[in-house]
């Protein structure tokens, strides 16, 4: 993957010290072109002990502040296969032949996105290709990340760079929840870095079939010319977690307390 990410805004991020309180909270966005993203690589990263923050406001911003660049880069790279994919689909509804690389494009899409392709300008592939590669709003990223990973401060995040809950079923492949019953098999996903886990997590929502409906959701916004925003695409994530309708009031919860909306602005530069 192209590696993608605002040095400026994270350096101090990836080794943040405990926040002082008399720092402004207010998060101040600055919109950028899709060039302009760009992710240190993970041997630089440290991952901050957000355990350590005693303040909960500076710890839930020190939180936010550290995954959004993550967020925002991997945003900047499907919006670029986003806009490139409706340029070639342009092309082939007005009959122009595609170039070979097109057709790679094309190709290496329908593969990360897991869509069967026997024909690449068939109507119904484009559509279904169209439906998953989209962007997801930093509300609902944010938000999943704090309720899954504890506010970053669980063991799978801490020592495995799992903020977002992911499961895994051959044996090493992370690490053993504590409360595993007997008969499981499964295991917390362990990542090699951050950037690692927000593409599994973006790949998850893009892909799953349990996960339809948030993409239907996000499309209907599209059709409406509305903003995609996480408060109603946390509606189709029932299928995330066993506690359905309880687990989307959570996440909802989350966004609102913490003006997690507001942060859905990189979306639209």
């Amino acid at each position: 993957m192209q590696t993608l990410l605002v040095a400026a805004m994270v350096a101090g991020a990836y080794h943040l010290p405990a926040p002082q309180a008399s720092q402004v909270l207010k998060p101040q966005f600055t919109i950028r072109s899709l060039s302009d993203y760009h992710i240190p690589e993970p041997s630089v990263v440290i991952l901050p002990d957000f355990a350590a923050i005693r303040d909960t406001q500076l710890k839930k911003q020190a939180f936010f502040d550290f995954l959004q660049p993550y967020i925002d880069a991997k945003n900047a790279e499907v919006r670029k296969q986003r806009l490139r994919l409706q340029l070639i689909v342009a092309r082939i509804k007005v009959g122009v032949a595609l170039r070979h690389d097109d057709n790679v494009f094309l190709w290496d899409l329908a593969r990360k996105y897991e869509i069967r392709a026997d024909d690449l300008h068939e109507a119904g592939f484009l559509d279904r290709l169209m439906h998953r590669v989209d962007v997801l709003p930093p509300s609902l990223v944010l938000a999943q990340a704090a309720n899954e990973s504890g506010w970053g401060t669980s063991r799978f995040a801490q020592e495995g760079n799992n903020f977002f809950g992911q499961w895994c079923y051959t044996e090493g492949c992370g690490l053993i929840p504590g409360g595993r019953r007997a008969y499981a098999s499964h295991e917390v996903k362990s990542f090699t870095s951050v950037e690692a886990a927000v593409n599994a997590y973006f790949r998850n929502l893009n892909t799953f079939p349990g996960y339809q409906d948030l993409r239907l959701i996000r499309q209907e916004l599209r059709q409406d010319s509305k903003p995609i925003d996480g408060i109603s695409l946390t509606e189709g994530l029932v299928k995330y977690s066993e506690r359905g309708e309880k687990y989307i009031q959570d996440l909802q919860a989350v966004i609102y307390t913490n003006n997690l909306l507001a942060r859905d602005k990189t979306l639209y530069p």
